[in-house]
């Protein structure tokens, strides 16, 4: 048996004192050791499988951290993060007080650029290169790019810009034909006319924005890979290797599921089976009651549409894609175009449900601003993933939907506390609203325990816009909670004994806000604690904060939420308990009140 070679390389100074013919040892090694880590941590699997070979040789080629390598999003660098100094942490992936799941520039200097939304990497790249030309260095820049990410509109301006410039810039297509769902769109259909030699050169787009471009080149040859690289390396200007891959290579079960093994929890390291996880008597998923729902409401209403940015799967949208295809839209990774699309559509009277992933609504600011609330146009924005999503951290936690659409004129927000509110909320919207809305709702499961729950049993009830409600009658205290996190709220007062004093609201609208009973709550309660899974500054807490002061009430308020400090990774029990909304910490803070 051959000695191991991964065992001898921390960095890619050991890697290129191997020589080449040793490199495909050093692939199979790297493919096994990530596959045995992630089988029992879990994580994202398929997409570094796919760039193994890709990753070797550009660490081989390149002399990194000199030469500086950008990887867009970030699902695909666990090949990176173990070949550059990471290796023996690697277990701790995406756990609190380990690496990040992403390219982290506080975590090494090997990672140049901080990444977990798509579609930076040209632009990022392209910026370091200019900066390095202006400061007389000889560098190499790199940037490696999903076919799904390069459909970004902000992919396209880099690219603009590269091809306009001297810049020593390489940008790399990893052309799997998969983001997280399966890449869709016109470029896509160009780029497999490309991969299948029916596209003339003379007709290539990429050439026509100034680039040399080379490929396609199969992605798993290491030979051709670094034979490549090295030609590059000789070529000035802006220039663009088209590679392709499968992801999930290496493991016959991730490249036949791709979707499923893109994160596919634990499974058997040796098979790839995934390890069964009972769903019996499981609440259901926050997002497949949102897209089993829109199936139900579409049935009724033929002016319904879905629009997603690329997450048909993670957004339960596939439920109405699979059953009106012609009604259901995922539109690739551009979340600006998504909006301004779904505000295009309400000017036309379609009730138009744009779900995206709170974190990715960030992307499109602008259009919820000025395509959507400026004209008052009804769209129905429904944020998957809000609140703190777990061990994908900083770039993918929801916590600043509260914050970013308060302060937007005509916006209504509106947050679940359970399954059965979502479902209303849903029922509500489609029926017309004269404002748009933004429905936010957590990653994950909800609360009603009984498997048995048919969502059709279940009646749908029209929600007054803009009322909160009484939970529990209370003397001393008030508690008022917006969305799921109540729940930990209702769990930590049943652990209490003196269960009298402390009252608890469920303000489902954080805009508008219940002024009326919000009023009744100022003069009945001398201390009032607000309660949120999202940003403290600017959130639901300091909604209620600045009622109080216009109308000049006098409370002891106290806030609880998202602290102003980015949230690393971590379960999602732990994150809350280090914001202190966790059941324990709100008993501890509960108490102190009495």
């Amino acid at each position: 048996m051959s000695e191991n070679l991964l065992q001898h390389i921390v960095s890619p100074t050991d890697l290129r004192k191997l020589e080449i013919p040793q490199l495909p040892q050093v692939a199979k090694e790297l493919r096994d050791f990530i596959i045995d880590v992630v089988s029992k941590k879990e994580g994202h699997l398929g997409a570094s499988l796919g760039v193994v070979e890709l990753t070797i040789a550009l660490h081989y080629v390149f002399n990194t951290p000199e030469d500086l390598l950008v990887w867009d999003v970030g699902h695909q660098a666990y090949g990176h993060k173990i070949l550059t100094e990471r290796k023996e942490k690697f277990h701790t992936n995406r756990q609190l007080g380990g690496i990040s799941g992403f390219p982290k520039r506080s975590e090494s200097i090997y990672d140049t650029f901080g990444v977990g939304h798509s579609s930076t990497s040209i632009s990022a790249a392209l910026g370091m290169a200019i900066a390095s030309q202006l400061k007389g260095e000889n560098k190499h820049h790199i940037a490696v790019i999903g076919d799904a990410s390069i459909a970004s509109g902000m992919a396209f301006e880099g690219l603009n810009h590269a091809g306009v410039t001297d810049a020593n810039l390489l940008v790399i297509l990893n052309d799997n034909a998969i983001g997280i769902d399966p890449s869709v769109g016109a470029l896509k259909n160009y780029l497999t006319s490309v991969k299948e030699g029916k596209n003339p050169k003379q007709n290539n787009m990429i050439k026509s924005l100034n680039f040399d471009y080379s490929g396609p080149i199969d992605g798993h040859d290491l030979l051709k890979l670094i034979s490549e690289l090295e030609r590059l390396k000789k070529v000035k200007g802006p220039k663009f290797l088209h590679v392709i891959t499968t992801k999930g290579k290496g493991l016959q079960l991730a490249e036949e599921d791709q979707v499923k093994y893109h994160a596919p929890g634990k499974f058997d390291a040796k098979t790839g089976e995934i390890h069964p996880k009972s769903e019996e008597n499981l609440p259901m998923k926050f997002q497949d009651v949102f897209g089993l729902t829109l199936v139900e409401l579409a049935e009724k209403n033929p002016k319904i549409i879905g629009i997603t940015p690329a997450m048909p799967s993670g957004s339960s949208l596939k439920f109405m894609m699979e059953k009106f295809p012609q009604r259901a839209f995922d539109v690739g990774i551009a979340e600006q175009h998504a909006v301004t699309l779904a505000a295009g559509m309400a000017t036309q009277g379609m009730v138009v449900f744009c779900n995206i992933y709170s974190t990715f609504l960030q992307r499109a600011y602008d259009q919820v601003i000025h395509d959507v609330a400026l004209q008052n146009l009804p769209v129905i924005f429904c944020l998957d993933r809000a609140g703190l999503v777990g061990e994908d951290g900083a770039t993918h936690h929801g916590v600043f939907d509260l914050a970013f659409l308060r302060c937007i004129p005509n916006m209504i927000i509106y947050a679940p506390k359970d399954e059965i509110d979502l479902r209303n909320i849903l029922y509500t919207a489609s029926l017309g609203l004269k404002h748009p809305i933004a429905i936010r709702y957590p990653r994950g499961r909800g609360k009603i325990e009984d498997g048995r729950w048919k969502m059709e049993e279940s009646k749908f009830l029209n929600i007054e816009i803009g009322k909160a409600h009484l939970l529990k009658k209370g003397t001393k205290v008030a508690v008022l909670s917006t969305g799921f996190i109540g729940n930990n709220v209702s769990l930590a007062l049943d652990k209490m004994k003196n269960l009298n004093v402390i009252a608890h609201y469920d303000f489902g609208f954080v805009k508008p806000l219940d002024t009326v009973l919000l009023g009744e709550i100022c003069k009945t309660f001398s201390t009032i604690i607000t309660i949120e899974d999202g940003a403290i500054k600017g959130g639901f807490g300091s909604a209620i904060i600045e009622f109080a002061s216009e109308n000049n009430f006098k409370n002891t308020i106290q806030t609880l939420g998202i602290p102003d400090a980015f949230m690393e990774h971590g379960t999602v029990d732990e994150l809350q308990k280090i914001c202190k909304i966790d059941v324990e910490s709100l008993v501890e803070i509960f108490e102190k009140q009495l």
